[in-house]
């Protein structure tokens, strides 16, 4: 069983899984995944069904934005989620208008207002997240996480440095997209037709063609193999190998619009690959 895991060099401990929420979010409006997850939460501590209270993550989006809008837009933020702290606040992009010095400065800002708890960044280069840090150090805090896509068919940050000045400076790395939109659950495998069915827009975000699920059958029938031997599904497989592979460095935050879904994600952490076949899962999809 997986055991609660440090953020970062925080004192914030979390499930190896979490819930990524975009899924709830719109094109059109800002704020509504938050909302959702505001209202949601409020009725399940009304309903008394929580046994803790949730660990909140949200983001600031910096394209064409200066950093003193991290502080003008923080109060609704937290209006939206109904709660009067945001235990992990994040930097969403490396593209804002304002240096990262002051993005860094913005942020810190928020956590001496008590209105964060800990600073994240979402899609940063090795090189920007060791400068956010360092510039967390600054005044007294680290960095706590780097938010970047990562999975058995993208693993690139194992190659570009990411990874490894993670694990160096003790930054956790949160994994979205943990099942390449669906391509590791094993279902446009079993099912090829069900690709008609798929956005043009997902298709070209993960490769979802046929000439994909080609060049992927290894890695398939790997893990199809594997969750025969561990009675699990290729999901948890899949999932199981990325919060185990690096140690305790990567969280990952699965969507889930269905509750069988977020349940089946949960059993995830219900039992642990071993050693041999992480690494022959390491071996196959870096040959892919």
């Amino acid at each position: 069983m997986n055991k609660s895991r440090q953020l970062g060099q925080t004192d914030l401990y979390l499930s190896p899984l979490g819930l990524g929420t975009w899924q709830y979010s719109t094109k059109n409006s800002s704020g509504t995944s938050e909302t959702f997850i505001g209202e949601v939460t409020q009725r399940l501590q009304r309903e008394e069904a929580l046994a803790t209270n949730p660990f909140i993550a949200s983001k600031w989006f910096p394209l064409a934005r200066s950093a003193s809008s991290i502080t003008k837009t923080i109060d609704d933020r937290l209006e939206y989620l109904q709660i009067p702290t945001i235990d992990l606040y994040q930097i969403h992009q490396p593209t804002s208008r304002s240096s990262l010095r002051k993005q860094i400065e913005a942020m810190v800002s928020l956590a001496e207002q008590h209105k964060v708890k800990q600073i994240g960044v979402s899609n940063f280069s090795a090189k920007q997240m060791v400068k956010a840090h360092h510039l967390l150090q600054e005044y007294g805090m680290t960095l706590a996480s780097n938010q970047v896509k990562y999975n058995l068919l993208h693993r690139s940050p194992e190659k570009n440095g990411t990874l490894e000045a993670a694990k160096e400076l003790g930054i956790t790395i949160i994994a979205y997209s943990p099942l390449q939109q669906g391509l590791l659950t094993g279902r446009f495998h079993e099912q090829p037709e069900s690709l008609s069915k798929v956005s043009r827009f997902r298709k070209l975000q993960s490769n979802l063609t046929t000439k994909t699920l080609q060049r992927t059958e290894p890695l398939y029938q790997e893990l199809k193999r594997l969750s025969l031997n561990y009675g699990m599904t290729i999901s948890q497989i899949s999932l199981n190998w990325l919060i185990n592979a690096q140690g305790d460095t990567v969280l990952a935050i699965p969507g889930a619009s269905k509750i069988q879904q977020a349940q089946d994600n949960v059993e995830a952490l219900n039992f642990d690959l071993s050693n041999s076949d992480i690494e022959r899962l390491n071996r196959i999809s870096a040959g892919l």
